[in-house]
């Protein structure tokens, strides 16, 4: 059995194990492979019946012109690079990892969100620039600070990821809300669901955890802003599709939205040109939330599990 992982830096810079990989047949590693070369990408599948990528494009193309290929397995969870599609067409099983990293982007959420209020990296910096040490008081603060207590956070979607981060919002005693797109079911008597449009307009923090989709593409845009609080904080540690940044950038110039913390792109690496950059009140952070070496470590292993299943003839986290 031929394996070729075409992208494994992203997950293993070093700091974890491909030898589980090894042991279940020739392989190939490649730290990166270049997404818009497709002769570059099929010359390293070559008789490959296995493929594990993270971000590589498998389009109906390259899926076509491998094969032997069989197998996809996706080391993360979105899969949007691949024709899936195409892929049920030619019998190819694909496999993601849906959960891995649930606490881990939580936790990220939060502290970008706490980033925001309480500005810690800021006064860290002034403080080491010398700026306590002359001053002629024994505090100072260069942005004001905002107490998370009694705010509303307004959660679209509440998927797992979503549901760990309205319990944290709960521990620093806001009002949680949420919006998904099918009804959920939940026992807490201090979560409430409500409609999109009622998480825009109530909501002092607007926290979006859904997949990218047609339906959600770009849905922070400027006929959703205009719905919300003027004042507004906005994080997304889901998908940079879902803001249309041109937009985004205009309110938080405007001061419509208070600040916006970003954990992706639309295009990522962000492209140089990104309004986003540039814009008022803007925190930007490289893809990280997934990113700890606990959570990777996890992410692998049920990607292993995943391929391990698919040799013995069935299926885990395969995407029909």
């Amino acid at each position: 059995m031929k394996i070729v992982v075409l992208d494994g830096y992203a997950l293993n810079p070093g700091d974890l194990d491909w030898e589980p990989i090894k042991a279940l047949g020739e392989c190939d590693f490649y730290e990166r492979t270049p997404v818009d070369d497709k002769k570059e990408i099929l010359r390293r599948i070559g008789e490959a019946q296995i493929v594990l990528i993270h971000k590589i494009p498998m389009d109906a193309e390259v899926i076509a012109s491998a094969p032997k290929l069989q197998y996809i397995g996706v080391l993360g969870t979105g899969y949007n690079v691949i024709d899936i599609a195409a892929a049920k067409k030619a019998g190819v099983v694909v496999t993601n990892v849906p959960t891995y990293g649930t606490d881990a982007v939580a936790q990220f959420t939060f502290a970008l969100l706490l980033e925001v209020t309480s500005h810690v990296g800021l006064h860290n910096e002034l403080v080491h620039k010398g700026k306590w040490s002359s001053s002629p008081d024994f505090t100072f603060w260069e942005k004001p600070l905002i107490e998370l207590k009694g705010k509303t956070l307004g959660l679209i979607g509440f998927g797992r990821i979503a549901q760990k981060v309205a319990e944290l919002a709960h521990a620093f005693s806001m009002e949680v809300i949420f919006y998904n797109h099918r009804p959920k079911k939940f026992k807490e008597d201090w979560l409430t669901q409500v409609s999109l449009e009622e998480v825009l307009q109530r909501a002092d923090v607007i926290s979006l955890h859904v997949f990218q989709t047609p339906e959600t593409s770009e849905m922070i845009r400027k006929e959703t802003i205009e719905k919300m609080k003027d004042g507004v904080i906005l994080l997304n540690t889901a998908r940079g599709g879902l803001l249309n940044e041109v937009d985004t950038a205009a309110a938080l110039n405007s001061g419509k939205i208070l600040a916006a913390a970003v954990d992706v792109a639309q295009q990522e690496p962000i492209n140089e040109d990104s309004p986003l950059l540039t814009a008022k009140n803007c925190y930007i952070t490289p893809h990280i939330a997934w990113a700890p070496q606990k959570t990777r470590a996890r992410l692998l292993m049920i990607a292993i599990e995943n391929l391990k299943e698919f040799l013995s003839g069935r299926h885990q986290n395969s995407i029909e």
